[in-house]
């Protein structure tokens, strides 16, 4: 018996993850390439490993009860001078990773926390870099836009060479919601610097 390292969150889908990751990097964030571009629903939380089954079971029921959503990024914003984070906006689903990253974490699961801030969903683009390279994350992102239908969450562990890897996907109960009616799925593709 011993301990993971796990956290929950919504994957931000091909090929916005993918170019998210990439610019992260690009800005110099050396954790850029071992965590997958997401929106936090469970930051990272050590747990008992014989615990886990338990929490995918909580994880089922949070999923089943959940109906996807819109989600739409669009601009940047920051947590500085506060925490050393510069993150693309969630300007459409927030309302909905609020509620479900409450379910995660009820009092009553197997992953009960608090919270040491709080809870404002966001994509990272930098966090802890240089002051000057977080301006340019904050900059060059400033006018990136990205939807797609929400489906669902999955389950990470963190590895011991720090890489977050899926351990399993959760998918919401009931049909997708489309982005808006009829709006096709878009990505404002910045060129790379």
């Amino acid at each position: 018996m011993g301990t993971v390292t796990i956290g929950v969150s919504i994957a931000v889908p091909e090929p916005h993850g993918s170019l998210l990751q990439e610019r992260r990097a690009g800005f110099g964030d050396p954790a850029a390439s071992g965590i997958p571009t997401h929106v936090t629903l469970l930051p990272p939380t050590e747990v008992d490993d014989s615990a886990l089954p338990a929490i995918e079971a909580h994880l089922v029921e949070v999923a089943a009860t959940g109906r996807p959503f819109p989600m739409r990024l669009s601009g940047t914003g920051t947590f500085r001078p506060l925490s050393p984070v510069v993150f693309v906006q969630v300007v459409e689903g927030a309302e909905a990773c609020t509620w479900l990253q409450k379910q995660v974490r009820d009092a009553s699961g197997p992953v009960a926390r608090d919270l040491h801030f709080p809870y404002h969903p966001h994509v990272t683009v930098a966090h802890g870099i240089d002051d000057e390279a977080m301006d340019r994350a904050y900059e060059e992102l400033s006018a990136y836009e990205a939807e797609w239908p929400c489906t669902g969450f999955a389950l990470y562990e963190q590895g011991a060479d720090g890489v977050w890897r899926k351990l399993r996907k959760f998918a919401f109960g009931g049909a997708v919601v489309p982005p808006q009616a009829g709006a096709p799925e878009r990505d404002t593709t910045l060129p790379a610097r």
